[in-house]
């Protein structure tokens, strides 16, 4: 996954950060005139997977063909058996000798294998319900990114590498090469931070930010390096700039509250945790994981209520209707689990693009199928009781 501490959404939150933006000052922070890592290529290939693929890989009748063997090559028992590993992001190759990686690592291994054999082989990020651990004394949000590629004007195909995906907001997002190689170097400070190793964190999300300029979780996880490091006032220059690059950064603002409780600014600690508070109300996916919570604890009428505002808030998560049915079936009411039960599945063939937990790596998509906000043909106007 990549590392991060920003929360995605699909909404902004709206809130006035007071926010001052100042290109010397990025360049300040920024601190370097070049790539500090120029010999890393999270894509570079060498003589031992050309090698691998030239003696693997000996019908390449079609595309079609090539990317259904590289899903053996890369993740079946016989061959490679990539593992996931969450704790450290790394290159292609690194990935290749270790045989083990985090989705981004994958990623970009099978990346670099099907551009090898000229087949079309892409960055995407998608958008899932966000999943946080705790490491130490860093809380973490792991975030997700997958590989596709065209096979002609009407099919796609989908390349995942995760243990589970469970929501998603139906929405992806190509992301280039260079944007792939910021989220690299951000993983890799978020790694340091997380052990201890500040300076070397700072390094890392400084290049990031060389590399891409506009990577809201760089400059967060870089505001939450300068906090632990004792610049507040550098780290709140950061979080704003988070902020005012992507207004769905919740974290930021969440990581400003904290900050101004500490300096004891409790007046705007509070009108800023006062818009995450209506910020989170309007998100289905707050409204998921707090019924999650309830739901864990046996508390399933505060969790019905939850799974019921996360569907009225958005109404195509087939994980919702799924969560609200097995609430509904622990509370006796089999009606209703089978009408949510029912409508999750109406929602999940509605789309190719869902994702749901499954041991798929590679998925074939007619471009006709994807389901959008805009989709004709599809009407969900559940009222569960």
């Amino acid at each position: 996954m990549l590392a991060g501490l920003v929360l995605n959404a699909c909404t902004g939150i709206r809130l006035d950060v007071e926010m001052s933006v100042s290109d010397r000052k990025d360049a300040a922070i920024i601190a370097q005139q070049a790539d500090a890592f120029p010999e890393r290529d999270i894509l570079a290939i060498n003589d031992d997977i050309i090698d691998y693929l030239n003696t693997h890989v000996t019908d390449r009748s079609n595309d079609r063909v090539i990317v259904e063997r590289l899903r053996e090559l890369l993740f079946e028992q016989n061959y490679l058996d990539i593992q996931y590993e969450d704790e450290h992001t790394r290159t292609a190759i690194e990935t290749f000798e270790s045989r083990k990686g985090n989705c981004l690592s994958v990623v970009s291994l099978y990346i670099t294998m099907a551009r090898y054999l000229d087949v079309d082989a892409r960055f995407q990020t998608v958008r899932v319900r966000p999943r946080w651990d705790r490491r130490g004394e860093v809380l973490v949000l792991s975030q997700h990114i997958n590989a596709f590629g065209s096979l002609g004007q009407r099919e796609q195909y989908i390349v995942d590498f995760t243990p589970e995906i469970v929501v998603q907001q139906l929405t992806s997002a190509t992301t280039s090469d260079t944007q792939a190689r910021a989220l690299y170097f951000n993983n890799l400070g978020v790694e340091e931070l997380i052990v201890g190793n500040l300076e070397q964190a700072i390094v890392y999300l400084r290049n990031s930010l060389w590399i891409d300029k506009e990577l809201s979780i760089a400059w967060s996880n870089l505001g939450a390096t300068f906090n632990r490091s004792g610049d507040a006032n550098l780290a709140e220059y950061a979080y704003k700039k988070a902020f005012s690059i992507d207004d769905s950064n919740a974290t930021s603002i969440s990581n400003l509250v904290k900050l101004y409780t500490e300096k004891g600014d409790f007046e705007r600690a509070e009108r800023y945790a006062k818009a995450i508070e209506k910020f989170n109300n309007r998100n289905p996916y707050f409204h998921f994981a707090q019924g999650q919570i309830a739901f864990a604890e046996g508390d399933f009428e505060v969790a019905k209520e939850h799974f019921k505002q996360a569907i009225t808030r958005k109404d195509v998560e087939p994980e919702f209707y799924l969560a609200l049915a097995n609430t509904y079936k622990e509370i006796g009411d089999e009606q209703g689990y089978t009408d949510m039960v029912f409508l999750a599945r109406y929602v999940i063939n509605a789309s190719q693009q869902i994702y749901l937990p499954s041991q798929e790596k590679v998925r074939f998509v007619d471009s006709d199928s994807i389901l959008r906000s805009t989709s004709p043909g599809i009407s969900i106007r559940a009222n569960p009781n």
